[in-house]
């Protein structure tokens, strides 16, 4: 983002340029401070769920996690109202994880029964990619979903060929062995070809036939050689988007997202004037 004088800056200005970028000391610190805060509540939450500490040390909990859900409330306040279109941020991945964040624990002042949604707040490590997507030493993340994204196609064919291997080899299984071994029915074998596929190995159920056997050793081979190919097609679909890599921090001022072209003047999510050093085309005056 460019540079602007402090003193031209407005108060939301201001508040956007701490709580959604990263390129200033105190942006950096709210990033450390934010990252920190989760960190403290996702333990709380692991914390209190064991007998023991929750008999000890509930009432602490207690206390902490209000704590925590009231800074996290004023912070998504802050968000809201530092940016020009509040409501698309709320529809974004972000905005839904930042009301799943604190919502559990206001509806536990309305609905006595909203304790069951506890768990819901360990939503809030999800915050933390967000964190780190404005931190420029971990930007390379955004490469590996783009892999990801780009592979999807391949992996997932693979996937299915691998499920209908397992399935073939499975029923065969099925037919070959006794039920006392444990092949009882053929999603039973399935299961027990999926496990001996990836190398796992619980050993509930194994062939006792030689030709049973003979086939568990075939897949057992076949589950270490697969392993390499979905790996190669990543690294494939990982050195193309390294290659064409073409995206800025910025973040909009209008809705809060990221990953905009380097070239962009304009969100291509809610269509905000990105330069705020420059005024928008028309309205100079």
């Amino acid at each position: 983002m460019a540079t602007i004088k402090p003193g031209g800056l407005g108060i939301k200005t201001r508040l956007f340029q701490v709580i959604f970028e990263s390129d200033t000391r105190l942006a950096k610190g709210f990033d450390i401070f934010l990252a920190l805060l989760i960190f403290l509540s996702v333990g709380i939450i692991l914390l209190d769920s064991v007998m023991e500490y929750h008999a000890r040390f509930g009432e602490i909990f207690y206390v902490m996690e209000w704590g925590i859900t009231v800074l996290f409330t004023i912070e998504l306040a802050l968000r809201l109202y530092c940016l020009e279109k509040p409501k698309l941020y709320l529809k974004s991945f972000y905005g839904v994880i930042d009301v799943l964040a604190v919502l559990p624990v206001w509806l536990e002042l309305l609905f006595p029964g909203a304790q069951t949604l506890v768990v819901v707040r360990l939503l809030r490590t999800l915050r933390l990619f967000r964190v780190l997507e404005m931190m420029t030493v971990v930007g390379e993340g955004r490469l590996l979903m783009d892999a990801l994204i780009r592979s999807r196609d391949q992996i997932l064919l693979f996937l299915f060929a691998v499920l209908m291997v397992v399935t073939i080899f499975s029923s065969l299984l099925y037919l070959i062995e006794p039920a006392e071994a444990g092949f009882t029915s053929i999603p039973k074998s399935i299961y027990w070809g999926i496990v001996t596929l990836t190398t796992v190995g619980y050993g509930d159920i194994s062939p006792v036939t030689p030709w049973g056997q003979f086939i568990s050793v075939m897949i057992m081979l076949a589950g270490y050689s697969i392993i390499a190919l979905p790996v190669g097609v990543f690294s494939a679909e990982m050195i193309r988007a390294l290659r064409a890599e073409r995206y800025s921090d910025e973040a909009c001022p209008g809705c809060g997202q990221h990953r905009h072209e380097i070239d962009a003047k304009y969100c291509k999510y809610c269509g905000t004037w990105l330069d705020e050093e420059k005024p928008e085309p028309g309205n100079a005056g």
